[in-house]
């Protein structure tokens, strides 16, 4: 149309050019990047906490926390009496910033026990702390998902140290500790008797109130410890810096074993301390488990057919295994009987290497698959160098063995 002019362009312009004057304003008003935490005055915070527990300074220790949380700590610091403390440390792994003033750092805690861990017993801490006038208080100290808890989170910790044990427990009597104590100095001599090598000839033992503290501790479902007497955690390969061993008891499994199986279950499980070092990814847990139980039998004069009810019932019935037990056949969870004739079997694969060969072979193997880092070729290589068979030699040797002392 002659004579119009269309000035919808130039409006455009104009309103971005409005619409940029708006926003440039608002860019400058923009809040300032919060600053990053102040790492290293949070971990002074906790080393200061550390000093002060190790030094039994009950006010520093309080100090380092928000008065809130006061009462919880100090409950702490009084379970802790009893444990004998050589180290206590934390070291910051990560700070996230959750509001103004506030952080969630995660931490892993090490502490040793004097005069018994060369290493440190490790887990991961989550620790909330806030900005107080410039100084930082932590407000909330709980287990990371998942992670284990300590036995003094559970509860008044009592302690009773044997001659070479310490056993520290939750809701046991001063009677039971004792007990417990005495079947563990036992048991040291007996490991050392089977394990030749250099260890430390000492363990600690816990104790918690029941199965499900258990689990707690171990940071696993009470389920698959029913029935367990106890378990050892520890590191495999060992070494003076893996973090200590630690020999837990299942109070109620426990309490139903007369005294054979009491001062069984405590030697198998301080076989596992003495041979930590040697016991590495290579070996298999029929060695391990295995080993453990040759130990705690040896000397006691049971016959295999009494300590190997299981398997015997098997070999009567013409079912001898076709091969060693594997890992999977340790599995807590399943069935009792498989679990037994898996246990079994490793044992009497221990006792027959102790027969045919000697004691002192059969250590030098135990040596020999755990001087590997991995499994592949470890036993193989130990059976060809120290006992002088290859593996299917062996297990036809362990299945005729199998039928000489349980048939």
């Amino acid at each position: 149309m002659d004579g119009v002019t269309f000035r919808t362009r130039p409006r455009a312009r104009g309103a971005a050019a409005a619409l940029l004057a708006v926003l440039l304003p608002l860019a400058g008003c923009a809040a300032p990047k919060p600053p990053a935490p102040d790492r290293p005055a949070i971990q002074r915070l906790l080393d200061q906490r550390a000093r002060a527990l190790l030094a039994r300074d009950e006010p520093g220790y309080l100090a380092a926390v928000d008065p809130a949380l006061v009462p919880a700590a100090r409950t702490e610091f009084e379970r802790l009496a009893a444990v004998p403390l050589a180290a206590w440390s934390y070291r910051l792994t990560d700070v996230e910033r959750t509001g103004p003033g506030r952080v969630t750092a995660r931490a892993e805690l090490g502490y040793r026990v004097e005069g018994y861990d060369s290493g440190p017993v490790t887990g991961t801490r989550i620790l909330d702390l806030a900005d107080q006038g410039g100084r930082w208080y932590v407000t909330a100290d709980r287990a990371a998902d998942g992670a284990p808890q300590q036995l003094w989170q559970q509860g008044v910790v009592r302690a009773r140290a044997g001659k070479r044990s310490l056993v520290l427990g939750v809701g046991q009597s001063r009677e039971r500790l004792a007990e417990i104590a005495a079947a563990a100095d036992a048991a040291v001599p007996a490991a050392s008797g089977a394990w030749p090598s250099p260890w430390a000839g000492r363990v600690v033992v816990i104790v918690p109130a029941s199965t499900n503290a258990m689990g707690r501790l171990l940071g696993a479902p009470a389920s698959a410890y029913r029935g367990i007497a106890a378990v050892t955690t520890g590191e495999a390969g060992g070494g003076p810096k893996a973090p200590a061993d630690r020999i837990i008891v299942n109070p109620e499994a426990y309490a139903g074993l007369g005294e054979f199986g009491r001062r069984f279950v405590l030697t198998h499980e301080t076989t596992h301390v003495a041979t930590r070092a040697r016991t590495t990814a290579a070996t298999p847990l029929w060695l391990s488990e295995g080993f453990a139980d040759w130990a705690a039998y040896r000397g006691s004069g049971r016959t295999p057919a009494a300590a190997a009810p299981e398997l015997a019932r098997e070999v009567l019935a013409g079912r001898v295994p076709a091969a060693l037990p594997d890992d999977k056949d340790f599995a807590f969870g399943g069935g009792a009987g498989a679990l037994a004739r898996a246990y079994e079997g490793g044992w009497l694969a221990c006792a027959m290497i102790a027969d045919k060969w000697g004691e002192t072979e059969l250590t030098a193997f135990y040596g020999a698959v755990g001087s590997r880092k991995e499994r592949a070729g470890a036993v193989e290589k130990a059976m060809n160098d120290v006992l002088g068979v290859t593996p299917e030699e062996f297990t036809a040797r362990w299945r005729a063995y199998l039928g000489e002392r349980l048939g």
